[in-house]
């Protein structure tokens, strides 16, 4: 049985994120095979990956956007997980300072949950489907303001040079010379996503969407979709462990 709509966990949300959190598990595996093992994985790199990479992340942005809904407190959701992403952060710099990860996908979740708190009233006042829209628009919008220009449509737009290279908008989305993150998901454009999910939690919270998506079908991505945090941190350290431990053997 599962949960009626609108009602206690949804299971579909659990299920969706516990793919989500495995892939993420793979890519990293591939990505330290690649990186720091000897092993012929670059085509980890190629840009089919990087789309793949890209569609998967955002879906998980898009679903924490939309748990906002389902939390007592997104400010102190947000403490916590930004608390913990320094401690990443701090980590890396000690045992991989080449893979330091300054401003990673944990950073950004932290401070998307702590933004979407200081500002919940003023979204809620935006109607749910101009949201979705609006937000989508902005995310495609901001695509590549990375690397210096915004727009839509073909229509391109140069970002001024005052955002670049300055320390502390590196987090915010505009490149800095001479600081990297082996882990790099900035404010922007992410952030865009993270609010379309959240108004499309509100969808989701008053039971539109299918019946199916509320109910329990495989418990064991249930538990590993409710538990991403936990399996977040301890991910790397034990691929990690496990392929030197590899690597020495044989």
């Amino acid at each position: 049985m599962g949960s009626a709509p609108g009602r206690g966990r949804v299971h579909g949300m659990d299920e969706l994120r516990g793919i989500l959190i495995i892939y993420v598990v793979v890519y990293h595996l591939l990505f330290d095979l690649a990186v720091l093992f000897p092993a012929p994985v670059d085509w980890v790199f190629d840009p089919w990956m990087n789309r793949l990479r890209d569609c998967m992340t955002g879906a998980l942005i898009v679903i924490s956007g939309a748990s906002c809904h389902y939390t007592r407190s997104n400010l102190r959701r947000g403490l916590k997980t930004f608390g913990w992403a320094m401690v990443l952060t701090v980590v890396t710099a000690l045992f991989m300072p080449s893979q330091t990860i300054i401003f990673g996908i944990l950073h950004f979740f932290g401070a998307a949950m702590m933004l979407y708190a200081l500002a919940e009233k003023a979204i809620a006042r935006v109607p749910a489907l101009p949201g979705v829209l609006g937000s989508v628009l902005l995310y495609a919008f901001t695509r590549d303001i990375y690397y210096g220009t915004v727009g839509l449509f073909g229509w391109r737009l140069a970002v001024p040079d005052f955002f670049y290279d300055k320390v502390l908008l590196f987090p915010l989305g505009f490149r800095c010379q001479g600081v990297s993150s082996g882990d790099y998901y900035p404010i922007l454009p992410w952030i865009f996503l993270f609010l379309a999910g959240s108004f499309l939690g509100r969808y989701m919270k008053a039971g539109r969407f299918p019946r199916w998506f509320y109910q329990s079908h495989f418990p064991a991505l249930a538990w590993a979709g409710s538990h991403t945090l936990p399996i977040y941190l301890v991910h790397q350290p034990i691929i990690y462990g496990a392929l030197s431990l590899f690597y020495r053997v044989f």
